[in-house]
């Protein structure tokens, strides 16, 4: 198969020969086919280089960032991402329209999208990435795999073949050795991607990855490899001109991941050695020739942890999410680099001329509850403060308080990306900026990554791909809430009635109230029943002429120096606390209080008194509904009122930004009714499927 592959390229000329005078093409104007973050990340430079910028939003992006930031947008469609930014045809004929002569496409959606590729190359359109053929070579696992191996990149052990027959692939198995892992020849993000540990499993685990491989690609092709135990995910920025030239920009480490799918980066890789980086780039720069690539690329590796060897695992034809921590070590903007290579411009720099300082790392924020199995979250972004971002510090986002993270596309709210002299002075700035990272109105990830990041193996750089699993028990430690936290909450919650009464102009009349610098000096009790993990906590406060005191579940009174510290129209709070000083954020929202501490947020939930409030519906999955445990959309309904189910059954299927997640049935019962159509958008903790007993009474 590598000898056929091999003539092939000579054959057609394809990884060997570049064009010789490519046409320098000026860019003045491009169309963006993306949005988010990556989209306002490409408006910034494009402006940078007085180049004018189209975006194209669907319906719940007309308000969008990216919308607003580009000099001209337009309607590309509904929300779900088939009907809007899927749509190459129609996105190429706003390109034509509005004027853009190139379209740069991000990452996702159709970064990598063969036919959209050759279809803008029809139309005379420059599509800012590489060759059609690239991507169609590099999208296919086996295809690339055998390219690699004819230009000497080193590739794991394993079985790339046509045939796909069990007995094939069983007795190809038996000769790789157990355990080994298999993979969908087409696609990632994890997708058909199972490991068999044994020869006994080996069938199961092929069906399941086929069966997966299927539904996302529409391809049940799998391919068989060494399962390396403790890899390490390092992977090379590459970059090549029209004139076949092609650098590298060192390398990046992305082994700590979720879901088969990175959360954390840094660049260079920590442990290696100037040799080895050495090999590793000059290995993706063949990979790159070899396709006859161009433009920003990034060849993947599996790096053994043990010895240090590598071994090529793909090729990603297209920007990579992670692309500015090389920017940060290397003092380069990718994304220009791309507008002038796409314009027919030479590579900016030699590989001579790329030089590496410092480190940096890419925490990606997300909208998922970490210890809900990290499922994915939508809703609005209620309250939202960043980090200054400065020459070591950037944010890159898509999004502002008030915007809505939708169901409909990739959950991650911002990056956050942090440079310093070296690893350790890089790390404790992550630390640091995570911790001034505020956001509520949803879950996200904040407080795991600031744990991850202070996680001693990561301080030590002691990182694989399974490290989430390794050291999940101190990673989800169990939550205590302390007497001080509960300190800080009432504090909160006095001067936020403070604050309210002084904006309402009722200073005279509630006891409570204050101007800025008055003192608090009123002997009155405030008494706060406060909820946080799911255990109820009481906290009084009281002031005592210029004292304030705290009492926690009826314990002793604790004597409290506090203020607010000038913030704009943040709460901010000063405190002395049994001599411990600190300074934190405050967010209260109707019952919801946020505390925003070194650590990372607590949130606390203020309880009314059962007659002022709503009546909680207490029932959930496992009592008489099944609910939905993120908002989404109901993708499939499987069952129908008057079926009966056994525990374990699958009921209906939801799918929330790229995830899909199936509802089974908590026990044996009869379906009463549904919660919605097929293709209906649901809330999280609403019910999906609700059931009756046996004697056909609601539970």
């Amino acid at each position: 198969m590598y000898t056929r592959l091999l003539h092939n390229l000579v054959a057609t000329g394809r990884g060997f020969a570049a064009e010789s005078s490519p046409k320098v093409r000026p860019i003045n104007k491009i169309l963006i086919s993306n949005r988010g973050e990556i989209a306002c990340r490409v408006i910034r430079t494009a402006r940078k280089l007085g180049v004018r910028t189209v975006a194209v939003f669907s319906d719940p992006d007309e308000k969008s960032l990216h919308t607003q930031l580009a000099d001209e947008a337009y309607r590309v469609g509904e929300a779900a991402s088939s009907a809007s930014y899927l749509r190459g045809e129609h996105i190429l004929d706003i390109a034509k329209r509005s004027g853009a002569q190139a379209i740069h496409p991000g990452y996702g959606f159709l970064s990598e999208s063969v036919e959209f590729a050759e279809l803008c190359q029809r139309e005379g359109v420059i599509f800012m990435g590489p060759p059609s053929t690239a991507i169609r070579d590099m999208g296919i696992k086996s295809t690339s795999k055998a390219i690699m191996a004819a230009a000497g990149v080193p590739i794991i052990n394993g079985y790339h073949g046509e045939d796909q027959s069990d007995e094939r692939l069983q007795r190809e198995a038996h000769v790789i050795g157990f355990p080994l892992m298999i993979k969908a020849v087409r696609g990632g993000g994890g997708k058909g991607m199972r490991i068999a540990e044994t020869s006994d499993n080996f069938l199961t685990a092929l069906n399941s990855a086929r069966t997966e491989s299927q539904k996302s690609f529409g391809d049940s092709s799998v391919l068989l490899e060494r399962y390396v135990r403790s890899p390490r995910h390092v992977e090379v920025q590459v970059f090549a001109d029209q004139y076949g030239d092609a650098v590298y920009l060192w390398e990046r480490d992305c082994s700590v991941q979720r879901r088969h799918q990175k959360i954390i980066e840094e660049a260079p890789a920590p442990g290696l050695s100037e040799e080895l980086r050495r090999e590793l780039g000059e290995a993706a720069v063949r990979a790159a020739k070899a396709v006859g690539y161009v433009g920003a690329g990034t060849v993947e590796f599996i790096l053994d942890k043990e010895d240090l060897s590598f071994h090529f695992m793909e090729m990603n034809t297209r920007l990579q999410v992670e692309h500015p921590i090389s920017e940060m070590i290397t003092g380069t903007d990718l994304v220009e680099w791309q507008i002038r290579v796409a314009a027919g411009e030479r590579l900016p720099l030699k590989q001579s001329q790329i030089t590496r300082r410092g480190h940096a790392f890419e925490a990606r924020i997300y909208a998922e509850n970490p210890r809900g199995g990290f499922l994915p979250g939508a809703g609005p972004l209620r309250y939202l403060t960043t980090p200054v971002p400065s020459s070591d510090v950037r944010v890159e986002t898509g999004v502002r308080e008030g915007d809505e993270v939708s169901v409909h596309y990739d959950p991650m709210i911002a990056k956050l990306v942090v440079w310093g002299e070296n690893r350790s002075q890089a790390l404790n700035s992550l630390v640091a900026r995570l911790g001034e990272y505020h956001i509520s109105g949803l879950d996200t990830n904040i407080n795991f990554l600031i744990d991850l990041a202070s996680h001693p193996e990561f301080q030590h750089a002691n990182v694989h791909t399974g490290f989430i699993d390794e050291h999940f028990d101190t990673l989800f430690p169990p939550i205590v809430i302390s007497h001080q936290q509960l300190s800080q909450a009432a504090l909160a919650l006095v001067f936020n009635e403070l604050q309210a009464a002084v904006s309402n102009g009722t200073g005279g009349q509630d006891p409570f109230a204050a101007t800025p610098n008055a003192r608090l000096n009123y002997d009155l009790v405030r008494t706060y029943n406060l909820k946080a993990n799911n255990k109820a906590y009481s906290v009084a406060a009281k002031f005592n002429g210029e004292e304030m005191q705290i009492q926690v579940d009826n314990g002793d009174w604790q004597v409290i120096k506090a203020d607010t510290v000038e913030d704009g129209d943040r709460l901010k709070i000063r405190a002395n606390i049994d001599n411990n000083i600190t300074t934190y954020n405050v967010n209260i929202d109707g019952p919801s209080v946020s505390l925003f501490l070194e650590s990372g947020k607590i949130d606390f939930e203020l309880v009314q008194p059962k007659f002022l409030g709503a009546q909680m519906d207490q029932l959930g999955s496992g009592g008489s509904r099944v609910v939905a445990p993120m908002p989404g959309v109901l993708e499939k309904v499987l069952v129908q009122p008057g079926d009966r189910v056994k525990k374990g059954d699958s009921l209906a299927v939801l799918i929330a930004m790229k995830m899909e997640h199936i509802l089974k049935a908590p026990k044996d019962a009869t379906i009463k009714s549904i919660g919605g159509a097929e293709g209906d958008n649901v809330a999280k903790g609403s019910a999906v499927v609700t059931f009756v007993d046996e004697d056909k009474a609601e539970l």
